[in-house]
């Protein structure tokens, strides 16, 4: 083996064994080798959004009576998230190993604080939504086991959530603003879960985790033998199915066997997802919905279920230019004296007290920069019963209608 000048010179002087220095080179090389086959990815998001009659008043500070939506943002410029992820993906062995460690920051952060001082209410260890500090987005061991034809994939550590349409990576989703359905689903995961691919149609993941739900009050109070529990199935249809070939059909179930508000432990929820996405005669042109319910323990608790229904259409006019559209119902059942339930580990009160909403979201996407995403949106928020928006000399709410126009900038590395 070949040793530096330097290396030499110690082993001289006795300061190092070249048999020492040999072990230290091997594993080094072992660890240059690692590195080298780590690549590096993430993006940065930042927008301008502008509602129209402002909902912020000295009688009612931001948030106020705005669309409760993730992530709404008051007038003005934001950074949304800064993203950085580091991957060693699995090699084709039997039992492969590698890692995903991805961290994020900004108004739009997902994931687990990196913080272990209760923050805004949060409890050390809760995961977050909507959150203005670093996050570990996700953080898991990638395993291998060579069980059954194609084997089981594994993921060990903070993962994101199984079920919904939308990601919690900004340029994955069709649209700038976030679903009702994305924002009454779960949002991270720290467990473990298992994907097994059946075939090249059928997929199947289940897993066990925390529960995503966090007393951030009293979290000391805890029950760490209640854990939450994860399941979902995948089809995607084969080239023989002519025009649909690509089409998704998936569906989902998280159970929590003791999810905890602000202040209490209101007994099970469980969130159901089914949702697909289709391609059309017309080519350029690809559709897909998605279903939500979230089920509540009405024993337990004042609340009530929620559940929401979505539809999506992608129009690819150019290489460059996508038209995307989207269409949401939602009800809302609960209580407004129903304690706040903590959707990903933040304390909300519940969206519309019963009430049903709308909202129409029209988004311009036109790439004009390499490795650049900019996108114009306009959305239109809608209650059915009573005023949910705005604010009056008087403090309270006189608008049934909400609009949004904004502008959005992504560049992704």
């Amino acid at each position: 083996m070949k040793f530096n000048k330097w290396t030499v010179g110690l082993a001289a002087v006795g300061v190092v064994s070249l048999a020492s220095a040999a072990r230290a080179d091997e594993q080094m090389s072992q660890v240059q080798t690692a590195l080298s086959q780590t690549t590096l990815s993430g993006y940065v998001d930042a927008a301008a959004e502008w509602n129209p009659n402002t909902d912020q008043n000295a009688a009612v500070p931001y948030p106020g009576n705005t669309p409760k939506y993730s992530f709404h943002q008051n007038d003005g410029f934001t950074l949304n998230a800064v993203d950085i992820a580091l991957d060693k993906p699995e090699d084709s062995s039997q039992w492969a190993a590698g890692y995903h460690v991805e961290m994020m920051y900004g108004s739009a952060a997902v994931g687990v604080p990196l913080s272990t001082v209760a923050t805004a209410g949060l409890g050390a260890g809760a995961t977050v939504t909507g959150s203005s500090i670093a996050t570990i987005r996700q953080a898991f061991i990638r395993l291998h086991t060579p069980i059954g034809g194609n084997g089981i994939d594994w993921q060990v550590g903070v993962f994101d959530s199984i079920i919904g349409y939308e990601s919690n990576s900004d340029p994955l989703n069709p649209n700038y603003s976030r679903s009702y359905g994305y924002t009454i689903e779960p949002t991270t995961f720290t467990g473990i879960l298992g994907t097994y691919k059946v075939n090249d149609m059928i997929s199947v993941s289940a897993g066990i985790a925390n529960e995503e739900f966090v007393n951030s009050v009293t979290p000391a109070n805890t029950f760490e033998s209640q854990k939450a529990y994860l399941g979902s199935v995948s089809f995607t249809a084969p080239d023989s199915m002519g025009f649909l070939k690509g089409a998704t059909l998936s569906g989902g179930v998280i159970h929590n066997v003791n999810s905890k508000t602000v202040t209490t432990y209101p007994g099970p929820t469980t969130s159901l997802y089914v949702g697909t996405t289709l391609p059309t005669p017309v080519t350029q042109l690809k559709v897909g919905g998605s279903f939500d319910y979230v089920f509540e323990d009405a024993s337990t608790t004042t609340g009530g279920d929620l559940w929401d229904l979505a539809g999506y259409a992608t129009f690819q006019a150019t290489d460059k230019l996508s038209l995307n559209l989207r269409a949401e119902y939602f009800d809302d059942k609960t209580s407004p004296s129903a304690a706040a339930l903590t959707f990903s580990g933040v304390a909300l009160d519940y969206l519309y007290p019963q009430n049903n909403a709308e909202e129409v979201t029209a988004t311009v996407q036109y790439n004009l920069w390499a490795n650049v995403i900019t996108r114009g949106e306009f959305r239109w928020d809608h209650v059915e019963h009573g005023d949910a928006f705005g604010v009056n000399s008087a403090g309270t709410a006189n608008r049934s209608n909400d609009f949004l126009l904004a502008l959005n900038v992504i560049y992704q590395f």
